[in-house]
C-alpha cells in the first residue's frame, strides 16, 4: 500500500449552512478525495461503525484528544472514514463531542472498496463496512499504512484494535522527527 495513490470518488456531506433556516439547516455538498487529502500531509482512520463499542470508546476520542500532538508533528488534518451516511457521522461527532477529528461518510463504500478494504458483517446484522485501518497520507499518496491482523468476509472476526491506534501513530510520528524525515 505504500506510495499508492488514493482512489478517486465523490463523497456526499451534509453541512450546516445558517443561510437555510428552520429546524434543519443543512445542504449536501459534494466533495472528492482530493478536496480531503490533496496538497496536505493527512492522518485517515477508518473503522467498523459509528457509535460501536471500539471506536466510540478508543479509537475517535483517543484520536481526537492527540490532535495537538499530531498537529506538532507535521499533520495537518485527521479524518476518520467510516461505512455510513453522513446523518449518522454528523450525530455521531455531535454525541461524542468531537472537534479536531473530521468525519468522511463513505455511506456508498466506494472509497472503502476501492482501497480493498469493504469487508462483511454479516454476523452482526451490519451489512459491508470498513475493515479497521489507519494511514498517513501525503499529498494523496499513502506513505504509512497499518492494518488490523484476521481480515475476512466470513465474519470470523473479534474486531481487533492493536494496529491502527493513535499511540502506534503517535510511535511513527516520533521517528519520523528523531529521524529528521520532515524537519
Amino acid at each position: 500500500m505504500i506510495n499508492k495513490k488514493l482512489p478517486e470518488v465523490t463523497f456526499k456531506i451534509r453541512v450546516r449552512d445558517d443561510s437555510i433556516g428552520g429546524d434543519n439547516p443543512f445542504k449536501w455538498v459534494s466533495k472528492t478525495t482530493s478536496d480531503f487529502f490533496s496538497n496536505k500531509k493527512v492522518i485517515l482512520f477508518s473503522l467498523p461503525g459509528a457509535f460501536t463499542p471500539t471506536c466510540s470508546t478508543y479509537q475517535l476520542p483517543d484520536f481526537n484528544k492527540l490532535y495537538d500532538e499530531f498537529q506538532a508533528k507535521g499533520i495537518e488534518q485527521i479524518y476518520c472514514l467510516s461505512v455510513n451516511d453522513s446523518f449518522v457521522m454528523n450525530a455521531w461527532a455531535l454525541h461524542m463531542k468531537i472537534k479536531n477529528v473530521k468525519m468522511i461518510p463513505d455511506g456508498s463504500g466506494n472509497f472503502t472498496r476501492f482501497m480493498g478494504m469493504l469487508i462483511g458483517k454479516n454476523h452482526l446484522g451490519f451489512g459491508l463496512r470498513s475493515w479497521r485501518y489507519m494511514t498517513v497520507i501525503n499529498d494523496n499518496t499513502i506513505e504509512k499504512w497499518w492494518q488490523e491482523p484476521g481480515i475476512n468476509n466470513e465474519g470470523t472476526d473479534d474486531d481487533p484494535y492493536i494496529e491502527s491506534t493513535p499511540d502506534n501513530m503517535v510511535k511513527y510520528l516520533q521517528q519520523c522527527t528523531d529521524d529528521n524525515r520532515y524537519f
